[in-house]
């Protein structure tokens, strides 16, 4: 393919591709397109075809350009990552040979104030990674104090979560929280951090911005989605930026790539045979030089793994924790 005049270089990039391991005539999903970088290096690697989601118009749009310039072989659907089993299907593709996941917002999602994702960049309280759904500033204004409490506590791992809550209540009751810049300002004063730690708004920040996008959710589906339609001997690659995500993933591959059943105490017990086999025991990370170009590949971890030719398991139900419809209808 022409190279184009700015390339996104994709976090754990090489590493993503290596594990994939493109070939020509395959079918692979880019399940979060974003920039498109690793789409482009599929494309790169081999004669593939490429389905790309993302529920962000702005990043399909931004692709445009590399549809025109992909002979063909790329299609972008905007779309909910956790709907890929559908959105394959619908292009004709219900068995791809790999899907790969980067999982979180996005540098340009976060680099543009007017999204409303950075405490860096006084913006719109937003946060959508889509354009439909209530806001961060909707949350905000309508939460009780237990439920944010809650939610910053569960998705941010923030600690002085009730304090955040508390705060957040009592301001709004004076003026309507609506820029990011107002909501730094208020958790700042009653989390403190120590120079050279984290700004005391990013556990905060973190948790909203996953609550609103029902991250977690999504991503629990996805995974689920990816077991069903990669075919035997096609890979699932998933990279993501906090233990949240990290944890997700690992105990989803461990629950699917080992083999359960029967002991000396229930030796009855029908084994259950692995769907994947897991190619990375531990996570890759990025390298010194990496982290150096891009300070936000410091807290990645790509893990993979090769679909077996045994029959999906059965969907986990969700995870038990606030919903976003319970919490802005007050339930």
């Amino acid at each position: 393919m022409t190279p184009s005049a700015t390339r996104h270089i994709p976090v754990l990039g090489a590493e993503a591709l290596a594990m994939l391991q493109p070939r020509d005539g395959g079918i692979y999903v880019d399940a979060t397109f974003g920039a498109g970088g690793y789409s482009r290096a599929i494309l790169d690697a081999a004669d593939t075809r490429v389905i790309g989601i993302d529920r962000d118009r702005t990043a399909i749009a931004g692709g445009f350009d590399l549809v025109d310039r992909s002979n063909g072989r790329l299609t972008l659907v905007e779309d909910r990552f956790s709907n890929l089993a559908e959105v394959c299907a619908a292009q004709g593709a219900s068995r791809v040979d790999g899907v790969v996941m980067d999982v979180g917002v996005s540098s340009m999602q976060v680099d543009e104030a007017g999204r409303g994702f950075s405490f860096r960049l006084d913006g719109p309280l937003d946060m959508r990674m889509g354009h439909d759904g209530p806001t961060a500033a909707d949350l905000v204004a309508r939460a009780s104090e237990a439920d944010l409490a809650n939610i910053i506590y569960i998705f941010g791992e923030e600690r002085h979560s009730r304090a955040v809550a508390r705060a957040v209540v009592a301001a709004r009751k004076d003026a309507p929280i609506t820029t990011t810049r107002a909501l730094a300002e208020i958790v700042s004063k009653v989390v403190w951090a120590k120079p050279g730690e984290i700004h005391p708004a990013t556990r905060t920040f973190q948790a909203l911005r996953i609550f609103v996008n029902e991250e977690l959710d999504e991503l629990h589906l996805a995974l689920s989605a990816a077991e069903r339609v990669v075919r035997p001997g096609g890979r699932l690659v998933v990279v993501s930026f906090h233990s949240l995500e990290d944890r997700m993933v690992k105990n989803f591959l461990n629950e699917r790539g080992k083999t359960g059943g029967g002991s000396r105490h229930l030796p009855e017990v029908a084994q259950v045979t692995p769907s994947f086999r897991i190619l990375t025991k531990r996570p890759l990370t990025a390298g010194n030089d990496e982290v150096r170009a891009n300070p936000r590949a410091r807290s990645a971890k790509l893990r993979a793994a090769e679909r077996s030719d045994a029959p999906a398991f059965a969907a986990d139900p969700l995870p038990k924790w606030p919903s976003l419809a319970d919490v802005m209808r007050g339930g």
